[in-house]
């Protein structure tokens, strides 16, 4: 058995529940141990249930926020970092922010275009 510091025993019946709420988050033996003991303090097994759905929520409104941040925020407050996302990462929908993955495809589209238009222009001699 490992030992934890604090140990379960001494830990608060909120910080318990915070564990047991968020599995994900802890070692199994912990998730395990804290379980054991709301169940010694006779912890009211709703209270345990109302515990994991606030977390569950939490983390549905965590992946709804960043679902739906956009590319523009990022540009106002970092504009350089936020160029070198737009051109050189591949990963944002795949990490889950939706909006800036097709804000990005967009901004990338529109470059594509300016930049074959400067070419046409160009070699028309129009430039």
């Amino acid at each position: 058995m490992t030992d934890f510091n604090p140990p379960i025993k001494e830990r608060s019946t909120n910080d318990l529940l915070e564990i047991v709420g968020t599995p994900k988050d802890w070692n199994p033996e912990i998730v395990r141990l804290a379980e054991n003991q709301l169940k010694n303090r006779k912890i009211d097994n709703e209270k345990i249930k109302t515990a994991k759905y606030i977390s569950q929520k939490r983390d549905k409104v965590k992946k709804t926020k960043k679902t739906n941040e956009s590319l523009l925020w990022d540009f106002i407050s970092e504009p350089f970092g936020t160029i070198i996302v737009i051109l050189f990462s591949w990963e944002l929908k795949k990490d889950g922010f939706d909006r800036k993955a097709k804000e990005q495809k967009i901004i990338r589209l529109t470059i594509l275009i300016i930049i074959i238009l400067i070419i046409g222009l160009i070699s028309l001699g129009l430039i």
